[in-house]
């Protein structure tokens, strides 16, 4: 994957998609598949029917890596996708991030 800048794109479907740099794809894999590992963990431990609250600190800790997850990819989106398209007139997507925020704050 080649280093790139924001580029935003209508795919066939109509839905937005983008293309990230290979540096923040490669971070956001990562967490990704550390997180695959932790809930991967925990459905052993539930196999192996080890104690409640040891399955529950487990999975506070993958909740954790989500909600960092998140964090970062929502930081992203503001810095690229979010600035360049005020820059460029295009308003309405303070009202997408707007209803994002509201969902990701359920």
């Amino acid at each position: 994957m080649e280093e790139n800048t924001v580029e935003e794109k209508d795919c066939c479907c109509g839905k937005k998609t983008k293309e990230r740099s290979a540096e923040e794809y490669q971070k956001l894999i990562h967490r990704l598949n550390r997180i695959e590992g932790q809930v991967r963990g925990i459905r052993g431990m539930v196999e192996r029917n080890a104690y409640c609250t040891d399955i529950l600190i487990q999975s506070s800790a993958v909740a954790a890596a989500l909600n960092a997850f998140n964090k970062e990819l929502l930081a992203s989106h503001i810095r690229t996708c979010v600035a360049d398209d005020i820059r460029e007139g295009r308003d309405e997507v303070v009202d997408e991030l707007v209803d994002t925020l509201q969902k990701l704050m359920k």
